[in-house]
């Protein structure tokens, strides 16, 4: 084995818990949302704020935790610094309208999910399945502009729309880092 495929591994069996930490987050974000459509914006505003900087926070420690190991690391802390730039303005603004807070939220998972099909590109001659990272990507992208197409909808539109687009987003996160720890059990034991 290379020192390329050691140093994946390294990222790979540190990494996927902060995966499986923001797709549990993003699942309990959506949720919520799902469960409570009647809490008010400011509410909404301070939840996603507080989501947006958990991710984001969570990305720039996996980007810290793999700065020696990956040469790509700058990608995932990028993503993370977005997320907490946007987390940070919806709690410095809570005065936003819906339709500010649409925009928002449509900025940063275009942001994100840019970021995550860059970083599945990078690592494709690496891992297998990165097909995940970039359909959450993928996602992330086709709801930020859903959501700038469609900024009449509802309210109650836009929160369910919001929480299945966490949900989803959260899922495919967690089965994403299931699959990284698998595939850095592999590499470790093919080191061995």
């Amino acid at each position: 084995m290379d020192g390329g495929q050691s140093r994946i591994s390294t990222l790979f069996s540190r990494g996927w818990r902060y995966l499986l930490l923001r797709g549990i987050a993003a699942i309990a974000f959506g949720l919520l949302t799902w469960f409570q459509p009647g809490i008010t914006l400011t509410a909404l505003l301070l939840l996603f704020g507080s989501y947006a900087i958990v991710d984001g926070v969570l990305a720039i420690w996996a980007a810290v935790a793999g700065h020696g190991a990956e040469e790509y690391w700058w990608v995932l802390l990028l993503g993370g610094l977005i997320s907490v730039a946007v987390g940070a303005l919806a709690f410095t603004q809570p005065h936003l309208t819906a339709l500010a807070l649409l925009f928002y939220i449509a900025a940063w998972a275009i942001g994100t999910g840019v970021v995550e099909i860059v970083a599945a590109i990078r690592i494709r001659r690496e891992v297998r399945g990165e097909w995940r990272l970039i359909l959450a990507g993928l996602v992330s992208v086709a709801f930020g502009f859903f959501l700038i197409a469609r900024p009449g909808s509802g309210a109650l539109t836009v929160l369910w729309l919001i929480g299945t687009y966490a949900v989803a987003l959260g899922i495919i996160l967690v089965m994403l880092a299931f699959k990284a720890r698998s595939f850095g059990k592999e590499l470790a034991g093919a080191a061995a």
